[in-house]
């Protein structure tokens, strides 16, 4: 979480930042010495989760001062810290927009407790936000990575979703090569070392950018710096990019460990992607049943089928028959515009937009993001373009 605590007192309020920082090194905590008044100096990339005021006294215009900051920022939690306890004064402190009132001096056993509370509502409130979608291969070779960084670019194409790509494959990602010529200047491993500075600013930092409103955090550079990737911290990273991004696309690679595994326990949709051949039939049965004993609902898995051909020996309906499941998605085979995008590192929507596959794209992410589709000529859109509802 992201603290500020406002004191008159300079001893009192290096106590406070001692003991929040004992609390939790990764939350971003700052001070301000002075009365409730000194708010007026934060902008907007400073507005904390929690704003604590050290005794806030009632003959100095710090209540009606409070209560005029909680209404232009509904959204932040304020706690008082008082020695006054009075039913009066709780009154005032409530409609004021205060959510917790505490004892000052106040000890880590009251602290504590109330900024889990506020972390948990946070959580809720950021878990109702942003929309993690995982692409996962079910073999090697099947196309995950064009599909997951294209995909983000055309979720962000119409300028009204803020889009991140996270590059799960540790040890051999190249995600940002699909969209981007630019090295990035940071990587996963990079946020996961300095994980106790992860804040908005922080993330955003970290990522390449491909549009105003798309970044890629990309995968290690250096394979062996995969091991610096915890479980924890994809728990820290994605709870934060949900409350700053519409959409979160993850591009998990193969692999299933500990950090791939809670990455995909985060996402709202997985993706797992195959061809019609025989040999991903078999792998994606594997993956199925893995994700069976994960105790994965069939809501949260969309099978999509890859450079669909409609005159393959197997057909859609002898897929679904073998995984018991209904193919979500079909992208046509459309090696040339594809060869050109990832030979170019630049999306496909942007170098080739009337492609089958660019258009295809754009429609699965309309179906994502919940926007209307294009007017078009006649019926068959979807056949057109090799979709399937």
């Amino acid at each position: 979480m992201k603290i500020t605590v406002i004191s008159r007192d300079e001893r009192q309020l290096a106590d406070l930042m001692r003991l929040l920082r004992a609390r939790s090194p990764s939350d971003e905590i700052d001070h301000l010495l002075g009365g409730v008044g000194r708010t007026a100096a934060l902008n907007d990339e400073q507005m904390p989760d929690v704003l604590i005021i050290d005794r806030p006294q009632t003959d100095d215009d710090d209540m009606e001062q409070l209560e005029r900051f909680s209404s232009q920022h509904p959204h932040i939690a304020c706690v008082a810290l008082c020695i006054d306890q009075e039913p009066q004064f709780l009154l005032q402190a409530m409609r004021a927009g205060v959510r917790e009132v505490l004892p000052s001096p106040v000890s880590s056993n009251a602290l504590y407790p109330a900024l889990e509370r506020i972390a948990e509502k946070l959580e809720r409130r950021g878990q109702t936000s942003g929309k993690v979608i995982a692409f996962i291969s079910c073999k090697g070779g099947s196309g995950a990575t064009f599909l997951a960084t294209n995909l983000g670019y055309a979720l962000a194409a119409s300028g009204k979703q803020k889009v991140a790509l996270i590059d799960m494959n540790l040890q051999f990602g190249d995600a940002s090569l699909f969209v981007s010529d630019h090295k990035p200047l940071a990587t996963l491993s990079d946020v996961a070392q300095q994980i106790h500075r992860l804040d908005p600013s922080f993330l955003t930092s970290s990522m390449l950018s491909i549009t105003p409103n798309y970044g890629v955090l990309a995968a290690p550079s250096d394979p062996a710096h995969a091991n610096d990737v915890k479980p924890d911290h994809i728990d820290a990273i994605l709870k934060l990019a949900r409350r700053q991004y519409d959409f979160v696309v993850l591009d998990v690679g193969r692999s299933l460990d500990a950090v791939s595994i809670r990455a995909l326990d985060h996402a709202d949709q997985i993706f797992p992607i195959l061809q019609t051949t025989l040999p991903y039939i078999r792998d994606s049965k594997r993956l199925l049943n893995v994700f069976r004993s994960l105790e994965y609902g069939k809501e949260k898995i969309q099978l999509i089928v890859n450079r669909h051909d409609k005159n393959s020996e197997i057909r859609l309906k002898d897929l679904e028959s073998a995984f018991d499941a209904e193919i979500a998605f079909t992208f046509p085979n459309n090696y040339e515009s594809a060869a050109a995008s990832v030979n170019q590192g630049v999306p496909v929507l942007q170098l080739a937009p009337t492609a089958p596959l660019s258009q295809a794209l754009a429609e699965l992410a309309r179906k994502l993001s919940g926007e209307a589709p294009p007017q078009q000529q006649g019926g068959g859109w979807l056949g057109k373009f090799g979709l399937r509802k």
